[in-house]
C-alpha cells in the first residue's frame, strides 16, 4: 500500500522549488527527513502524483532532490552509492512481494536474440563509448568524435519509446517511471544532437557534454534495474515475440544486430480471399487493395473515432509503427512532449474546428511532411484520423532547380 503521507511530503518539496527556494536547501531537508526512504517507494510516489495529474515536468524535479540522498566525496562515489542503494531497495521490495524481478530479467537477457538481450548488449557497447568519452573530456577534438559515435543511442531510446514504454503504460498501467524516463530520453537525445552540431567547444560546451554523458550513464542503470525487470515480469511470451518483430524495423545500434530468425510479421500471413470491395470509383479485390496500400509512397496510419490505432500500411517506415501498438490509444505512442499536441489536433477534428493539420519536420537530415486529416463519412460524421508521412527531399530539389533556373534567366 502506498504511503500517502510520503506523497504529501514529496509534493511539498516540489512546491518549495516552484516557490523559488534554493535546490540545495530543499535537498538538505530531504536528506534529514528521508534517510530511510526506499528508491522503489519514491518511484511509487512519483507514479501516484502523475496519476493525480501533476505534470511530468514537475515530477522530474524529484530526481534532482533525491539524488542528494546518496552520499560520497566525489560525483562518481555518489553515483556508485546511489546505484547500490537503488539495487538494494529493489531487492528488498522484491523480497516483500516474493518475486525476484531482476532474476527474471537476467533469464531473458541470457537468451540470444531476445529483445532484452539486444537492448542489454547495446547498453554494454554504450558504456564502453561513455567510458572513452569521459577520458577524452580534456581533448575537444577527440570528444567531438566520441559524441558522433554516441549518436546511435537515439535509436536505442527510440526502441524503448516506440515499443516498451507505450505497452507498459497501456497494457499494464505502468505510466509513471515510463513517462519520466521517456522525457529524459528526449532531453538527452536533443542535447546530444545540439552538442554534435556546435562548433564553439568552450568550457560551457565541455560542461554540458559531461552532464549529458552522466545522464546517459544513469539511464543505463535505470533501464537495467527498473525498466527491464518490470517488462520481464509483465510481458507475455507472445508480446515478446511481437517486440522482436517490431525491432526489425529499427536500424542496427552500436553494432548489435537483431536476428532475423523470427516468424514473419502477421501482415505477411494474412489469408487473402477473392471477395471484391465495391467502391463508388470501382471495385478492388482484397489482394489488389493490399498491394496498392503497400505501394503508396506514404506512411499511413488510421486511428478510429475512439483514438485507437487500427491500421498501419506495410513497408519500411522512417517514423516507426510497431504492430504491438495496434489496439492501443494513439496518445500512448507519442513521447510526453508531443502528446498534448496530438490531443489538441484530434479534439479539433472531433469538434469540427479543423479538418487537416500539416507539420514539416526534419529527420535524418531529410525533410518530411506529416499530415493529419479528419476522416468523415458522407454525413460528415467523424470516423477517425488519418496520418500520412511523406519524404519531401526530391520535391524540394525539384523546386530548388526551378528557382535557380528562374533566377538565371
Amino acid at each position: 500500500m502506498k504511503d500517502h503521507t510520503r506523497v504529501k511530503e514529496l509534493k511539498n518539496y516540489l512546491k518549495r522549488l516552484n516557490n523559488g527556494e534554493a535546490l540545495e536547501e530543499v535537498r538538505a531537508d530531504f536528506v534529514d527527513n528521508f534517510k530511510n526512504v526506499e528508491a522503489m517507494e519514491i518511484m511509487e510516489a512519483e507514479q501516484e502524483m502523475i496519476e493525480e495529474g501533476i505534470p511530468i515536468e514537475e515530477v522530474q524535479k524529484l530526481c534532482d532532490i533525491h539524488s542528494a540522498l546518496f552520499h560520497g566525496d566525489t560525483r562518481d562515489e555518489r553515483i556508485a552509492n546511489a546505484e547500490k542503494e537503488v539495487a538494494n531497495s529493489i531487492k528488498r521490495n522484491q523480497e516483500k512481494q516474493s518475486i525476484d524481478k531482476n532474476e527474471k530479467a537476467q533469464e531473458l537477457i541470457a537468451i540470444d536474440g531476445h529483445p532484452l538481450n539486444i537492448l542489454h548488449r547495446e547498453n554494454d557497447e554504450l558504456e564502453k563509448l561513455l567510458k572513452k568519452a569521459k577520458k577524452d573530456l580534456n581533448s575537444s577534438q577527440e570528444l567531438s568524435k566520441d559524441l558522433v559515435n554516441l549518436l546511435p543511442v537515439i535509436d536505442h531510446y527510440a526502441k524503448k519509446g516506440d515499443i516498451i514504454y507505450p505497452h507498459l503504460n497501456v497494457q499494464y498501467g505502468v505510466s509513471g517511471p515510463s513517462n519520466v524516463m521517456w522525457t529524459v530520453d528526449d532531453e538527452i537525445r536533443d542535447e546530444l544532437k545540439k552538442l554534435v552540431k556546435e562548433t564553439e567547444q568552450n568550457d560551457e560546451w565541455k560542461k554540458r557534454t559531461e552532464d549529458v554523458l552522466q545522464r546517459m550513464q544513469e539511464m543505463i542503470f535505470k533501464e537495467e534495474n527498473i525498466l527491464f525487470p518490470a517488462a520481464a515480469l509483465m510481458f507475455t511470451e507472445d508480446e515478446w515475440n511481437q517486440v522482436s518483430r517490431d525491432l526489425l524495423d529499427f536500424p542496427e545500434c552500436f553494432g548489435i544486430t537483431q536476428p532475423e530468425t523470427i516468424e514473419e510479421k502477421p501482415s505477411e500471413n494474412i489469408q487473402i480471399n477473392e471477395d471484391e470491395i465495391i467502391l463508388p470509383g470501382g471495385s478492388l479485390k482484397n489482394e489488389e487493395l493490399r498491394a496498392i496500400m503497400k505501394s503508396v509512397p506514404l506512411e499511413i496510419t488510421f486511428i478510429d473515432k475512439n483514438d485507437i490505432n487500427k491500421y498501419f500500411n506495410e513497408g519500411p517506415k522512417v517514423f516507426k509503427r510497431p504492430l504491438l501498438s495496434l489496439g492501443h490509444d494513439v496518445f500512448s505512442c507519442h513521447p510526453p512532449k508531443v502528446e498534448k499536441m496530438v490531443h489538441k489536433i484530434i479534439e479539433d477534428f472531433k469538434s469540427g474546428d479543423r479538418d487537416q493539420v500539416q507539420i514539416w519536420m526534419e529527420k535524418n537530415e531529410k525533410p518530411y511532411l506529416v499530415t493529419y486529416m479528419a476522416v468523415r463519412d458522407d454525413n460528415n460524421n467523424f470516423l477517425g484520423t488519418m496520418e500520412t508521412v511523406q519524404e519531401m527531399a526530391e520535391i524540394e530539389k525539384h523546386f530548388e532547380k526551378k528557382l535557380q533556373k528562374s533566377l538565371s534567366q
